[in-house]
């Protein structure tokens, strides 16, 4: 599990095509703290490490993963959030957020807010059904409040530290971007279904 809170970011160093899927090589100082074995979130999405050195790590990533995330347009010299696992105990500073990304959306929009910078996603209905105002959403792994939600997309609003610790300081329109609903939407609505 993770909080949504990035912790670094890294570069994507290598992506190397495999049968299936593919393997991603990042570098980041944040392998210093990182297994062979142990989960690592990349733009939210939860993958285990398979080698890890001093200064980077890899992960492989299967073909349903490729195909529901905004992974598989990576290439070398990217730039990519990243987070270990909330160990037990620790404080939940963000939301709970399982690193399962639920689909891609699409910047729409971005425009400047007083100290803040508001962006627009656009998303398949059948994620947006899950978004609500003030409620909780991940956007590249990133824990944020949605600001405001219309039929097509919803709204957040950064402030400057997330401008400046994740990749969505440099977030334009038309930039494909991971999503992950808040997953207490999704168990009320399959408790209510049934």
């Amino acid at each position: 599990m993770f909080t949504g809170l990035v912790e670094a970011t890294g570069t994507v160093t290598r992506v190397e095509p495999a049968p299936e899927g593919a393997r991603i090589e990042v570098r980041a100082e944040l392998a210093r703290r990182l297994e062979p074995g142990g989960s690592v979130a990349i733009n939210g999405v939860c993958l285990t490490a398979t080698a890890v050195g001093k200064a980077g790590f890899a992960a492989d990533v299967m073909a349903e993963t490729l195909r529901r995330s905004s992974l598989g347009p990576l290439a070398a010299g990217d730039e990519v959030n990243l987070e270990l696992p909330v160990a037990a105990g620790a404080p939940l500073g963000g939301h709970i957020v399982q690193g399962h990304v639920d689909g891609t959306g699409t910047i729409r929009s971005v425009r400047e807010e007083g100290i803040a910078r508001v962006v627009g996603v656009a998303c398949d209905p059948s994620l947006l059904r899950y978004v609500v105002e003030k409620g909780s959403i991940a956007i590249d792994g990133v824990s944020l409040t949605v600001a405001g939600v219309d039929d097509e997309s919803f709204e957040v609003s950064l402030i400057p530290e997330t401008l400046e610790r994740t990749t969505l300081g440099a977030a334009a329109p038309g930039r494909l971007v991971n999503l992950e609903v808040d997953v207490v939407a999704k168990y009320v609505e399959s408790l209510v279904r049934a």
